[in-house]
């Protein structure tokens, strides 16, 4: 177990008989925050009856600490910061009674993202083992954490609490963070109860000594101790890495939002009254985000379903100084450029002749970026977009994207640069032109495609909170 208190290498001593220096459990206060999208995308328009249990709710001045110099805020979408403490204090001390005076951390760190119009929510995780460069961080105390070239992003919870966690992620990437949320262990316990429990599906039985999970093979509904010990399991499912555990934990998070936003919770005023008291009694929140502004956002998200909420990881991969740990890979910042841009109201067509839909263009792609596998994903992204594309290889690498048309095809050329930010002037391929066919030539300049539809384009790897629980278990 590493002995530097940033990489937070975690002893649980729950039973202090059987506890062991060597037993190390990452502490995850991961699917707490399945709480917190509840409260955002349920129904809270119903603020009469729930205003006793908003009053539950602690909250925390965190504007000083975030100081000025904070990226500008581009349009009506929202981004609340989900934060799973590993706090000991109060009940939560039976999860490690060793840690008790220590300092909470966090080991869940979700950036959640609602669109512009209220139509569709993702949640991004950042892993706990990503290093990245920490900004300095202001303490609760008026105190400077230095900034730092190479830190793991969970220590920035311990550094300076929710404040430096949103400080880091906007320093990353250059989205402003409106809110954040706080949970803790019994928090998360209460809310598996109140919903009634949560289905999962294992494909193998489990019985792990550690976390004592024992269930069979097969589907199940699981609250309380059981669901708790589920998403905090290390060795007992999976292969122990923190992917293939946040890719569980996603899952498990997108089950409890469907049952939450279920007709037999939101329907049922005792029970969403009970899940109401249950996710207010351990949240904490900034000062900013008021039972008001809480209503405002559930009622913006009236009528969203399951299957618009995701759950996706910041783009990652194993770190390149020390393979333990992850660190962000080039397709970060493009999807850092999609949430940034996200928009729901579609741009109006320009005067002139008529514009001719994606469904009409059809697309090669080139990669001139010089990153592996660029041509692939902004193929992915046009197909999304509906376009007919295929990839054509590599071209010779240059830093600037170009748009080029075979014969008969100058208005479809005109369609695809309307969906690049950097709007580049098309030309007639002089040679290798296929009549009909636009050509994009990916330079290293590229950010992102365009969305007029609004929203997000479908990423790697998401999950939809609407997803058989079964399916890729």
């Amino acid at each position: 177990m590493n002995s530097n208190p940033m990489y937070m290498e975690y002893v649980d001593d729950a039973d202090p008989q059987q506890a062991s220096p060597r037993r190390g459990w990452r502490i995850l206060g991961w699917v707490c925050i399945g709480l917190s999208a509840v409260m955002v995308v349920g129904s809270l328009t119903a603020y009469g009856l729930y205003r006793k249990a908003f009053g539950n709710i602690s909250h925390e001045d965190v504007n000083a600490q975030l100081g000025p110099n904070r990226p500008k805020k581009l349009n009506s979408a929202m981004n609340i910061l989900l934060l799973g403490s590993d706090t000991r204090a109060g009940a939560n001390s039976k999860y490690g009674r060793a840690m008790k005076n220590e300092p909470p951390r966090s080991d869940t760190m979700i950036l959640l993202h609602l669109s512009p119009g209220g139509g569709q929510a993702m949640g991004i995780s950042f892993p706990r083992d990503l290093m990245v460069r920490m900004p300095s961080c202001r303490t609760r105390d008026g105190r400077t954490i230095p900034a730092s070239p190479r830190a793991q992003i969970n220590s920035a919870f311990t550094n300076g609490g929710a404040a430096c966690v949103m400080k880091t992620i906007e320093s990353l990437s250059n989205i402003r963070i409106d809110h954040f949320m706080q949970v803790d262990f019994n928090g998360f316990k209460s809310i598996t109860n109140a919903v009634g429990g949560v289905p999962i599906c294992l494909t193998k039985d489990v019985n792990d000594p550690l976390s004592k999970l024992n269930l069979k093979r097969g589907k199940h509904t699981i609250k309380g101790e059981t669901a708790l010990a589920y998403v905090r399991v290390r060795h007992g499912l999976g292969d122990g890495s923190d992917t293939d555990r946040i890719k569980r934990q996603q899952k498990f998070m997108g089950a409890l939002a469907n049952k939450a936003m279920s007709a037999g919770v939101l329907s049922n005023p005792a029970r969403m009254l009970s899940l109401m008291n249950a996710a207010t009694k351990s949240l904490t929140t900034d000062k900013e985000l008021t039972p008001q502004v809480m209503m405002k956002i559930g009622q913006g998200m009236q009528g969203m379903s399951s299957g618009k909420l995701r759950f996706v990881t910041v783009p990652s991969g194993p770190d390149p100084v020390d393979p333990n740990r992850v660190a962000m890979t080039a397709d970060a910042q493009p999807f850092f450029a999609t949430i940034r841009n996200d928009k729901t109201v579609p741009e109006e067509p320009k005067q002139g002749s008529a514009k001719i839909p994606p469904s009409q263009v059809q697309v090669r792609v080139f990669n001139a970026s010089g990153i592996a596998g660029q041509a692939r994903r902004v193929a992915e992204d046009l197909e999304s977009q509906g376009f007919k594309v295929t990839v054509g290889g590599n071209a010779p690498t240059t830093a600037t994207t170009k748009v080029m048309y075979g014969a008969g095809a100058d208005r479809q050329s005109q369609t695809l640069v309307g969906m690049i930010p950097s709007k580049p002037q098309p030309t007639a391929r002089t040679s290798g032109a296929k009549p009909g066919v636009v050509d994009l030539v990916v330079g290293s300049n590229w950010t992102v495609l365009k969305n007029p539809k609004g929203g997000i384009p479908k990423q790697n790897g998401e999950i939809k909170a609407s997803d058989d629980i079964c399916k890729g278990a």
